[in-house]
């Protein structure tokens, strides 16, 4: 394949991703992510396997690249999973409403 059809094969991939995915509704994009996290592990095994049969210095830089973004999303997106399940969690009520609770009761 030539490389002026690779790089159209690129820009046509990331707009039809951007379009995809700005369609989404923002209380699905967490659970999407979270749900992609194994996708993304995957790739960076595959990354690192790669980069073992690789050869040649500009294809070990676009892979080293590529498994730091990769990595980059990963933790990106277990963080903000976990900020979503603290989410979810019941609060402890503040001490002075539990005085004022308490005094309420007494009378």
């Amino acid at each position: 394949m030539s490389l002026v059809a690779e790089i159209a094969i690129v820009v046509l991939a990331a707009f039809v991703g951007f379009e995809v995915i700005s369609k989404i509704p923002n209380t699905l994009h967490t659970p999407l992510m979270s749900g992609t996290n194994a996708i993304h592990g995957i790739v960076l095994l595959g990354g690192l396997i790669v980069i073992g049969l690789a050869g040649g210095v500009l294809n070990d830089v676009i892979l080293v690249i590529a498994i730091a973004f990769g990595t980059i999303n990963v933790v990106g997106g277990f963080l903000v999973t976990d900020r979503m399940l603290e989410m979810f969690k019941k609060r402890p009520a503040p001490a002075a409403q539990d005085g004022a609770v308490a005094q309420e009761k007494a009378r």
